[in-house]
């Protein structure tokens, strides 16, 4: 081929079929970001288990640095810790209902349905007790687990159709009555 810009035409035709690895990714990186900021139910169930994730390390923390008060007062204060911080972090990330619902409400309606989760975890750590008295800080932390795992998914349908949802639709029912009519 003696003419030069066929020859750009034809490597840049060529070079434009092959795909960037680089931007393949980026792409998919975003639309993985864009749905797991959405408003559907995967996305939210999504972020409430990365809250859960992280509020739950913070309960196992806090109740292995707490151990040597007994489990009973180290559930309670792993319980009213991590109940805190996911609240919070359920209000602003999870159900994105930081200015529909106050930091109070939404710590005296989440932690009224965390006090279920650390009555059910308080009453097996007395029954592993009484069956299993030698059972380490492991075998209590994994029964916590599995228990706060299940009332997690119960949690989670109760804050989203309860808490964050109603408050939400209050809100925005309030807004529009709020703005001025046009002259």
């Amino acid at each position: 081929m003696t003419c030069p810009t066929l020859a750009l035409r034809r490597s840049s035709l060529l070079l434009g079929d092959v795909p960037n690895p680089a931007r393949a990714a980026g792409r998919a990186m975003d639309s993985i970001r864009h749905r797991l900021n959405g408003e559907g139910t995967f996305a939210q169930l999504t972020r409430f288990g990365g809250v859960g994730l992280i509020s739950s390390l913070l309960y196992a923390l806090t109740f292995l640095t707490f151990g040597s008060l007994g489990s009973l007062a180290a559930n309670l204060l792993g319980m009213v810790t991590s109940t805190l911080l996911a609240n919070e972090l359920h209000r602003r990330l999870t159900f994105h209902a930081s200015t529909a619902v106050s930091w109070l409400r939404a710590q005296l309606q989440g932690g009224g349905l965390a006090v279920v989760g650390l009555l059910a975890t308080s009453l097996a750590l007395l029954a592993l007790e009484a069956l299993a008295p030698s059972a380490g800080w492991f075998v209590q932390v994994l029964l916590i687990t599995a228990i706060t795992g299940g009332i997690g998914l119960v949690r989670f349908a109760a804050l989203r159709a309860w808490v964050f949802t109603t408050a939400r639709r209050a809100a925005a029912s309030v807004l529009p009555s709020q703005a001025s009519p046009a002259a």
